[in-house]
C-alpha cells in the first residue's frame, strides 16, 4: 500500500492530500529511509513522522484497505513520542 493512503486509512493524518504533502517535505522515514508518498509500506515497517515539535515512532501492524474508524487505531502501535529540540 502506498505511504499517503496508509496515513490517512490509519488517520494517523486526517486526508490523502496532506499525507502527501508531509511526505513530500521529507518529514516521514521509513525504516530510517527518508519516504515518498508513493513509497510502498507493509505489516512490520518502522515509521518515524515530524509533526510540528515532535516525533512520532509508529509500528505498522496491519495493512488494509478498508477500515472503520473504530479499527484504525489497531494498524499501528506507537513506539515512541519525543519532542524535536530546535539547535537555533
Amino acid at each position: 500500500m502506498r505511504l499517503d493512503k496508509f496515513l490517512k486509512v490509519s488517520r494517523l493524518i486526517k486526508r490523502r492530500t496532506l499525507a502527501k504533502e508531509v511526505c513530500d517535505q521529507g518529514r516521514i522515514t521509513i525504516n530510517g529511509q527518508v519516504a515518498k508518498a508513493g513509497s510502498a509500506v507493509k505489516a512490520g515497517d518502522e515509521l518515524v513522522v515530524r509533526f510540528g515539535q515532535k516525533l512520532v515512532t509508529v509500528r505498522i501492524d496491519a495493512v488494509r484497505e478498508i477500515v472503520r474508524k473504530e479499527e484504525a487505531g489497531t494498524m499501528y502501535t506507537i513506539v515512541s513520542e519525543t519532542p524535536v529540540s530546535e539547535s537555533r
